[in-house]
């Protein structure tokens, strides 16, 4: 069975027309709408589904033609004055019998997330597990080397016409090249960022409280403290990262090689992070 995760977010007022975002809801999900395919619709849907209301009895009566429903039953936008549930999930209950779905507050949003945990789901392997690698080695590069010095150049550099010597050299020189250095299947190395200390995830964990609490506080000492405190947090996160990162290039024997590592290494975090997102 397949998943098609649909993420529908709106940035709607509730006095805009509701009409139109049932109609075209109710058209997307006809066209993916199969026996074989597990729907998941997650957002800002802006129907406080802790409140009885007209729009979300509509929502529901559509939604429950093609199985689904809602499955979050606590406040996702906190305020001072308001307590809704205006983001939602809606999954279908009997193929996802065994799930979890909690809260989770993020600080970046007067939003909070919603964890949905789907238990007992078979996932085949990920091929971007995997990543092709070119072999460059110190004997790689001899041969290569070698293999240029045995060449014959002459006419390559006999031609009259500048492209099309440049053309022939061009063919030879990768020829010799990806002989040389072949690409190899490598298992793709999502490591852990070894900069993170157990008090830095204490430190980060103490925020995540602070957090909580500004949300249902009036008190202004206690925002001025965790202003302070995100901030020296901040602050001692950047140095820690700079400390791992001069530590493993100064205690490096090719620091050209080790800078081109880091890079690609932050390269593929970020990929990786934007993919599984």
């Amino acid at each position: 069975m397949k998943f098609f995760i649909f993420y529908a977010y709106t940035d709607r007022p509730p006095t805009s027309n509701y009409t139109n975002f049932q109609r075209l809801l109710e058209s997307i999900l006809t066209q993916l709408f199969s026996n074989t395919t597990n729907l998941i619709i997650c957002g800002d849907i802006n129907i406080d589904y802790l409140k009885t209301s007209n729009y979300k009895f509509q929502l529901d009566c559509l939604l429950a033609s093609y199985n689904l429903s809602s499955i979050v039953d606590f406040p996702t936008r906190i305020t001072g004055n308001t307590s809704t549930a205006i983001d939602n999930i809606f999954i279908h209950r009997i193929k996802n019998n065994d799930y979890t779905v909690e809260p989770m507050i993020n600080g970046l949003s007067d939003h909070d997330a919603q964890i949905l945990v789907l238990c007992n789901i078979n996932v085949s392997n990920q091929e971007t597990s995997f990543a092709r690698k070119r072999i460059i080695n110190s004997d790689t590069v001899a041969q290569f080397k070698l293999k240029l010095s045995h060449e014959n150049w002459s006419d390559t550099f006999a031609g009259e016409n500048i492209d099309v010597s440049f053309q022939g050299f061009l063919n030879t020189y990768l020829r010799i090249f990806y002989h040389c250095f072949p690409y190899k299947k490598v298992l793709n190395n999502y490591s852990k960022k070894a900069w993170i200390t157990k008090g830095i995830k204490i430190s980060c964990q103490w925020e995540r409280d602070l957090y909580k609490l500004c949300k249902t506080s009036h008190d202004s000492n206690l925002k001025y403290y965790y202003k302070n405190y995100t901030k020296i947090l901040a602050d001692v996160i950047k140095t820690a990262k700079r400390k791992h990162y001069n530590k493993l290039y100064s205690c490096s024997k090719n620091k050209v090689k080790t800078m081109w590592n880091l890079l690609g290494q932050k390269q593929t975090n970020m990929i990786t992070r934007m993919k599984y997102s």
